[in-house]
Formats: C-alpha cells, sequence, structure tokens
C-alpha cells in the first residue's frame, strides 16, 4: 500500500473505531497509537526521501471518469516537511487537554484524527479537485471541535472561521474550474506548463490570493483567526495554529506563483505590502491585549506575514537570492508551527489550572510551577526569534533576503523581531514572574508527566531546528529551486 494513502486513511478508520470504545482512556490510547503510526511512517518518508527525486511515493488511481478527476498523491520537498509537521501535531493534539473535562471524548477525538487525515492528504494532493475536496472537508471537523467544545461564545466563533474559509474558497473553486475547462486536466503538474494570456493570469491570481489569504491569514482577512483561538479548545488552537493556517501558504506556493507568474509579478507589491502591515500594525495590536490566547494569535498572524514576504520577493532578487527568501518561508512555516504549538499548549494547561486566559489573573507562576515556567519563558523567546531557536533561523533568512531587494524592506521586517520580543517578554513578565499575587496561582502544582511530555515533545524540535538548520534546507533545497524557477517563467511576456 502506498505510505500516503495509508496516512491519510488510516486516522479516518481510527476515528470510526475511537467512536465506538467504551471509556476515555481506552479511546486516547488508540488515538495516541493511531497517531504514532502515522507519526513513524511520515518520519520512514522522511528519511528515505530523495531530495533531487522530485514528486515521490506517487499513486494515481481514476477515481471520478466523467470529470477526469484523479486520486493522484505524492510528495516534494515542499509538502513533505509539512506532513511531518501535521503528524506530528496530530499525535500532539490527542494527547492535549484533560479528557476528563471534556464532554464526549470519543468524539472529540475522531475529529482530531479525521482532520489530521483531511490536512495530509491536502498536502498530498496532485490533483487541484482532490485538494480542493481535502481542503474543504477539513473545515468540518475544526467547525465541530470549535463549536462542540469551544468556549462561551464558541457558535459564533465556529461560524465565522467556517464562513470565511468557505466564501474565500468559493473564489478558488471558480479558478480552478476554469483551468479545467482551459487546460482539460485536474492535475496541478499540468497547470504550472500550461499557457496563459496576461489577463487570464492576473484574475486566477486574485482568486487564488483571496482563498488561500483568509486561510493564511493575511491582513485585512484576519479578523476570524483570534476569535476561533480563543473560543478553541486547547488542542484546537494548537492544530490551528500549527498546521491549518500553513495550508494558506502552501497555497501559494502550489498555485499562485508557478501557474500565475505574470501576475505574481505585477502584484507582488501589493503581497509585500499586506505582509508588512501584518509584521508591523498587527504586532501593534498584540501588545494591546489582555487575553493570552489573543496576543498569541494576533502574534501568529505576524509571523505568517513573514512568510508572504519571502514568498513574494522572488520577482525582487536573483535567483539564488530568491532561494534563501522561499525557503526562509518555509522555515518560518515549520517553526511558527512549533512554537505556536508550545504557547497555545502553555495556555491550555494554565487555563486548565485556573479556568482564565486574561494576564491580570495570573503572575509569579514561575514560584509554584518552575519546570511549566522554565519551558513557557523558552517558547516566548523563540517567537521573539532568539538565536539558537527555530523563530530566529527563518526571520533571518527573509530579513536578509529583504534587504537584498532594499533595505527599507528588510527594515520593516526586523519590526517583527522588535516587536515580537516586546510583546513575548511582556507576557512572560506579567504572567511567569513577578509576585504570585492570587492565592490559586500560589496552589498550582506543576506539569503532570503528560504535560510535560508534550512541552518536552516541542522543544526539543525548536532546539533541534534552531541550532542546526542545514538538514531541512538541503531537503527543501531543489524543491525551492524549481518552483523559483517556476515562478520566474513568465508565459505572457513578462520581465523583471
Amino acid at each position: 500500500m502506498n505510505p500516503l494513502g495509508l496516512m491519510i486513511g488510516l486516522p479516518l478508520a481510527g476515528a470510526v473505531l475511537v467512536l465506538f470504545l467504551p471509556n476515555r482512556r481506552l479511546a486516547r490510547y488508540w488515538a495516541v497509537t493511531v497517531s504514532l503510526v502515522v507519526l513513524g511512517v511520515s518520519l520512514m518518508l522522511l528519511v528515505q526521501f530523495d531530495p533531487h527525486g522530485g514528486f515521490q511515493w506517487q499513486s494515481r488511481e481514476l477515481w471520478i471518469p466523467a470529470f477526469d478527476i484523479y486520486f493522484h498523491i505524492g510528495v516534494d520537498g515542499l509538502s513533505l516537511p509539512l506532513i511531518v509537521l501535521t503528524a506530528f501535531i496530530g499525535l500532539l493534539a490527542v494527547i492535549t487537554g484533560d479528557l476528563d473535562a471534556i464532554d464526549r471524548p470519543g468524539q472529540f477525538l475522531a475529529a482530531f484524527l479525521i482532520l489530521e487525515g483531511f490536512l495530509i492528504g491536502t498536502f498530498s494532493a496532485m490533483d487541484a479537485a482532490l485538494f480542493y475536496i481535502f481542503f474543504e472537508a477539513m473545515l468540518i471537523p475544526m467547525f465541530l471541535i470549535i463549536g462542540i467544545w469551544g468556549s462561551d461564545n464558541r457558535i459564533y466563533a465556529a461560524i465565522k472561521f467556517f464562513l470565511y474559509t468557505f466564501l474565500g474558497s468559493v473564489l478558488m473553486l471558480v479558478a480552478m474550474l476554469y483551468l479545467y475547462l482551459e487546460s482539460g486536466s485536474f492535475q496541478i503538474l499540468d497547470w504550472h506548463t500550461h499557457a496563459l494570456t496576461a489577463l487570464e493570469q492576473h484574475w486566477l491570481f486574485l482568486a487564488f490570493l483571496i482563498g488561500f489569504a483568509v486561510k493564511v491569514p493575511m491582513w485585512p482577512v484576519h479578523t476570524w483567526l483570534p476569535d476561533a483561538h480563543v473560543e478553541a479548545p486547547a488542542a484546537g488552537s494548537v492544530v490551528l495554529a500549527a498546521v491549518l493556517l500553513k495550508i494558506g501558504g502552501y497555497g501559494l506556493l502550489r498555485f499562485c506563483l508557478p501557474i500565475a507568474p505574470d501576475a505574481s509579478l505585477v502584484f507582488d507589491t501589493l503581497v509585500i505590502a499586506l505582509s508588512l502591515i501584518a509584521v508591523v500594525y498587527i504586532g501593534f495590536v498584540a501588545l494591546a491585549q489582555s487575553d493570552m490566547k489573543k496576543l498569541i494569535a494576533y502574534s501568529s498572524i505576524a509571523h505568517m506575514g513573514f512568510v508572504t514576504l519571502g514568498l513574494f520577493l522572488v520577482y525582487r532578487l536573483s535567483e539564488q537570492s530568491a532561494q534563501l527568501g522561499v525557503s526562509g518561508a518555509m522555515v518560518q512555516m515549520l517553526s511558527h508551527g512549533l512554537v505556536s504549538a508550545a504557547l497555545f499548549a502553555c495556555v491550555g494547561i494554565l487555563y486548565d489550572r485556573r479556568h482564565s486566559r486574561e494576564i491580570q489573573d495570573y503572575g509569579g507562576v514561575m514560584v509554584s510551577m518552575p519546570v511549566f515556567g522554565a519551558l513557557f519563558v523558552f517558547f516566548a523567546l523563540a517567537n521573539a526569534g532568539l538565536p539558537g531557536t527555530s523563530g530566529f533561523v527563518g526571520e533571518v533568512m527573509v530579513i536578509l533576503a529583504a534587504f537584498q531587494a532594499q533595505w527599507w524592506l528588510a527594515a520593516l521586517a526586523a519590526m517583527v523581531v522588535v516587536l515580537g520580543a516586546a510583546y513575548s517578554l511582556w507576557l512572560v513578565r506579567r504572567v511567569v514572574f513577578g509576585e504570585a499575587r492570587h492565592a490559586q496561582v500560589q496552589a498550582f502544582s506543576d506539569v503532570s508527566v503528560r504535560e510535560f511530555i508534550l512541552l518536552a515533545a516541542l522543544a526539543f524540535p525548536v532546539l533541534a531546528l534552531g541550532l542546526w538548520p542545514a538538514p531541512l534546507i538541503e531537503l527543501m533545497e531543489p524543491s525551492v529551486a524549481n518552483l523559483v524557477e517556476q515562478a520566474r517563467d513568465f508565459k505572457a511576456g513578462s520581465t523583471l
């Protein structure tokens, strides 16, 4: 059996069994077992992957003959790291949270397994119709996770999340149907080589941009994210921040840049401007937050602005420098997935003890929870881009690429480091250090074994990627080079 098909199908099949298991502990053991197998398969693919081999482990079966739609899956150096991240975060998601405090735990765990299978399918799909089906299908379990197991305002947040993403993806569907009618194929790689006029590219680019910008999310279509994070359970916030947002950046890589390179060149100023607004303006918005989840959510928007900035510098640089920007964007996506997941997990651990997300309700946590406090500080510093952590690597690569384009772009981009340090250290100062002003905080117990495993599992790759990013960059390098070449392969006569 194709290992990618196994990684998609096993969580879906496992979710069905979880629904019928009789008790909470058995349900969690089964969900963890399924997620461990999926992670193990993803790591096997990572070890066996040939960076110069293009798309690997492909499987192509005719699925809907009337429309020439194939169940076509495969991975390259851009999708494989995101699949490994998905499998890793999927395992941590079923570990996060106290099942004794959750209603219908079997359904809760099944929703995460289904979400994991759909996410892996999205990153491995090589047929656009299949990509769209997975892209839309993953909204359902996430909608249920927020709407059923979220906080008091969960219905509003779930509907807002669904409507924003669904309405944006309608335009994406129109673009896909147009490309199918023009090319006679739903194969994404066929679209990369299909000749389009400049006008066609402009409309297609805008349709794809809107669809994926909501998912990133880019300013000004970002307002659904803070509400979704605040209302979602801790495990939901972990998956939402770590993986779901990355589909937006991945979509820009797979669709906008290689399919509509002329339009990408024309509109790169727009995307760079929106990215810089996210970096600077949203950074200041994060500083004004009193809710821990909202602060981290706005931090996510600012850091994802770095991703879109690195991608769309490709037309302002030499080919080698453009590869630096795209590689930096990919590293930033992966780093943000790890760090944001860790920060939301930390907030979830505090919420389990005090049932409050307000910063003012804490202070002096280090006194009663020294192990937790040390890990929280580490993740906050990684979020601020501390050298030696994964947060530093991607940011520096994008800033260096921006500096080679225009110095003022680099100066504005570097604001994410300054503002990131400001709101991250402000959060740590108010929550972890200082006097333990509240009796409840003084009585906190330190992390349990399960909580320590969760945070330590996230701390290790954050540190490893920060100290030794070369293996990841080398794995992605040929695919990044191919993407840059496609993005600069102008089809309608545009020039740099």
